[in-house]
């Protein structure tokens, strides 16, 4: 078959040679492992790693190595591996009230590919939720919390809206009594009805009626209308979700499942996690900035008397640093985490100290640009807030306790104006500056999410589906094998090699670009093999039909190839187009399946025609043939 050029050998040569070795990660299944993660910045070093190897032993749980593991975007670790999930799940028990609330010891996979093989890029094929396990969360909105911010963006606005009209007023603040809406309070009812007049024209969402006059104070109630509420928990529910998302796709997940349960709900799916305690840290977080005036440091006797009394004046807050010194800062929020447009982390350039460098929008800019320009010479606080759940077991059953937690993390007097962007800094590590940045660069919740049910999906359900998808492939894969090598003999048998040779590359194409494997994606992989051997259908019987009019066996090899090709193209388009369609417009599991239906046809069509056309030209070349084993 001299009409076959030798750089289409060296193409085939090439193609099979690195999908054997790109595919064979997949034969290296991962162990069993706990990671030990710190929290709050803790040391992960020698001593914790004896500490940790010695509870294993005292707890007489028998485990094959624990190494010390460096990451320089997530911190050190220390993974230790098991021989089967029983050992890992007790030993992750034996370990929780060990290490105490500043490690967590979470359900992880350690790799067993060879370090030669991970060098050159070789990595398995990430599996899905319903093979390798994973985590599902259900994760309730506090519509509550909506109305809360809602209400405090009102008051300043409406406030700044008074000023701008220049009508005098008293106070501004929310309704203390029925701890919804906001009340003005004026020094008379011409003023109020001025203020009405102008609340009612600028913020149509808002109802404002007259409320009871105390003396000579004059007040108004504005509330929020009862269709805008509707809106507002439509929409975190949907700021929630693309939130998430945004979280999600920074932790690398494959194919996640995230979607709006009942009203205020929200159901959340990763597959191939083995660690939720990080997955719980990235998605259930609502850590923001707060950017406020400073009135006081510890060296401020106003802020002593406060810690030694407990009265702390009505306009201000007494915060905490890191090392446990006291700040007075104003109630009064500058800027939010929610008027952040960018976050990225680095390093100051003076102090060269972690550092998050900030974007905010228009709105936020502008507040910025004004407090800086008339408070320069004076203290801005910088306050670190975070919503937690405290767990704890009362009474045999989980209680879950929300509690937010305000630490001012730094504490500088303004030297300049600025507006839109600026460094903040005083963030304990470089890890929690990267945190902190993926975390505001994600998006700001809408409200803040509690995680009311959690569910780990166990190794062993994932491996009996793994038992059963690959009993499917071999059980397929053996009968197409069988029947093209008894009907087409020869031809069959280099059919039959293409064929697993079109396994081996989609196996390898899949772990190079990650798709996560999941059951949908098997079943894509074993209708890949059904239609693959169609091209070589048509391509034998053109070669039958070639030999039955007559042709030179050499001649009817290379009329079956040429003539059959069209055919072969044809039937393959219209395959890639419903293909293409499953993947770009379906999700979750349909798209799982699209994806691995997309890449097995063109594995196919490349093995079952150049692949096989190389094997037959190599076999009858430089031989004089009578006939065909076809």
């Amino acid at each position: 078959m001299s009409d076959f050029p030798r750089w289409k050998y060296f193409l085939v040569a090439v193609v099979l040679v690195l999908g054997t070795l790109y595919g064979l990660p997949n034969l290296y299944l991962p162990k069993p492992a706990v990671q030990v993660s710190a929290t709050h910045n803790a040391v992960i070093d020698q001593a914790l790693e004896q500490k940790v190897t010695a509870a294993l032993q005292a707890a007489k749980i028998a485990y094959l190595d624990a190494n010390i593991k460096h990451d320089v975007s997530r911190g050190d670790s220390i993974l230790i591996g098991f021989a089967n999930g029983d050992q890992q799940k007790a030993a992750a028990d034996a370990l929780k009230p060990v290490l105490g609330d500043d490690y967590t010891a979470a359900y992880n996979l350690q790799s067993t590919v060879p370090g030669w093989l991970s060098a050159i890029g070789g990595r398995p094929m990430p599996l899905g939720l319903d093979l390798q396990g994973g985590v599902r969360f259900l994760m309730a909105v506090d519509q509550n919390d909506v109305v809360d911010k809602q209400e405090i963006r009102y008051t300043q606005d409406i406030t700044s809206l008074l000023k701008d009209k220049k009508i005098p007023f008293i106070s501004v603040a929310r309704d203390p009594v029925r701890g919804q809406g906001v009340n003005v309070v004026l020094d008379s009812a011409a003023d109020r009805s001025t203020a009405s007049d102008a609340i009612a024209t600028e913020y149509t969402d808002l109802s404002v009626t007259d409320g009871a006059n105390t003396g000579n104070r004059y007040i108004l109630n504005a509330s929020i209308k009862p269709n805008q509420l509707r809106l507002l928990a439509t929409s975190a529910i949907r700021q929630n979700l693309a939130t998430l998302s945004n979280r999600i796709n920074a932790l690398g997940v494959s194919e996640p499942v995230i979607q709006a349960q009942g009203e205020d709900h929200i159901s959340v799916e990763l597959a191939g996690v083995q660690d939720p305690a990080e997955a719980k840290k990235v998605i259930g977080a609502t850590a923001t900035l707060e950017y406020v005036a400073g009135l006081g440091d510890a060296r401020d006797p106003a802020v002593q008397d406060a810690v030694k009394t407990g009265n702390v004046p009505p306009d201000a807050h007494l915060y905490y640093g890191r090392r446990g010194e006291p700040y007075l800062v104003s109630k009064s929020i500058i800027a939010t985490g929610d008027e952040l447009v960018d976050a990225s982390s680095g390093n100051d350039q003076q102090t060269g100290s972690p550092s998050v460098n900030v974007t905010l929008n228009s709105a936020g800019a502008a507040k910025m640009l004004e407090f800086t320009r008339d408070n320069v010479g004076k203290p801005m606080a910088v306050v670190y807030v975070e919503r937690v759940v405290d767990t704890k077991i009362v009474d045999g059953k989980e209680v879950r306790t929300p509690k937010t937690t305000y630490t001012v993390i730094n504490y500088a007097t303004i030297n300049g104006v600025f507006s839109n962007k600026f460094q903040t800094t005083g963030l304990g590590s470089s890890k929690e500056a990267s945190e902190l940045a993926l975390l505001l660069k994600g998006g700001s919740l809408a409200a803040s999410m509690d995680i009311v049910q959690e569910g780990v999906i166990g190794p062993s359900l994932g491996q009996d589906n793994i038992d059963k998808g690959l009993k499917a492939v071999l059980l397929g894969l053996g009968l197409v094998l069988v029947a093209a090598a008894i009907y087409y003999k020869l031809f069959g048998l280099v059919a039959d090699v293409a064929l697993f040779f079109n396994l081996v590359i989609l196996v390898a194409v899949m772990s190079m670009i990650g798709v996560t494997l999941t059951m949908p994606g098997i079943a894509g992989i074993v209708l890949t093999l059904g239609m693959a051997i169609d091209a070589n259908v048509l391509i034998c019987e053109r070669v039958r039909e070639e030999l039955r009019n007559g042709s030179t066996p050499l001649a009817a090899i290379r009329a079956g190839y040429e003539k059959a090709w069209a055919t072969i193209l044809d039937a393959n388009v219209t395959h890639l187009i419903a293909a293409l369609a499953l993947t770009t417009m379906g999700s979750g599991p349909i798209k799982g399946f699209g994806v691995t239906l997309l890449i097995g046809i063109l594995t196919s069509m490349f093995t079952s025609v150049t692949v096989t056309h190389a094997i037959t030209a190599l076999i009858h070349h430089g031989r004089k043939l009578k006939t065909l084993s076809v």
